[in-house]
């Protein structure tokens, strides 16, 4: 695992840890995350496999990922403050987010030892995985959707605050 590896799991880890404090919640909040996973991207998407079960593997990693994704950003509490539109990550919110990246992060570590190396190896010839290519791109996928669903979730329960403050102000305005 390489020093760009750990850099990017732990960044994208670090994004909802600072969440546990409450924090505006703005549109460039979508910045980091989509930035640290566009670097993982162009870091590690090489091919996409779709020979044997590849294609399979990368879909059921793209589906948890989403999940992950959904569970944390409907679980992130967001509320409207004076005008701004602010967030915290609670105890699940912030536990399912750390479970997705800290997997894949303990996956790759685990898969770069000699043991993690055989027993990948196994699995891969019994259910038909023809690359490591894969993996890679399948856990580089599931990242991106845990954060796509969770960055695109937190948006969009912003905006729909921003326009009910909006239309409050209006209503209490309007003779």
């Amino acid at each position: 695992m390489s020093a760009t590896n750990y850099i990017i799991d732990i960044a994208l880890i670090a994004i909802v840890l600072r969440q546990l404090v409450a924090r505006q919640l703005t549109t460039r909040s979508v910045l980091l995350p989509v930035v640290l996973v566009a670097l993982a991207g162009l870091e590690y998407l090489k091919g996409f496999p779709t020979a044997g079960n590849d294609l399979l593997l990368i879909l059921i990693l793209i589906i948890i990922g989403a999940v992950f994704g959904v569970v944390s950003g409907t679980t992130t509490r967001v509320w409207n403050q004076q005008g701004a539109v602010w967030c915290k990550a609670g105890i699940v919110a912030a536990s399912v987010w750390v479970l997705g990246m800290g997997f894949r992060m303990g996956f790759d570590i685990w898969a770069n030892t000699h043991g993690g190396e055989a027993s990948l190896y196994r699995f891969s010839v019994h259910h038909s995985i023809t690359s490591a290519q894969a993996f890679t791109t399948a856990f580089v996928l599931m990242a991106f959707a845990q954060v796509f669903f969770r960055v695109g979730i937190l948006q969009y329960r912003r905006l729909r605050l921003e326009r009910e403050a909006g239309a409050t102000s209006v209503t209490r305005t309007s003779p």
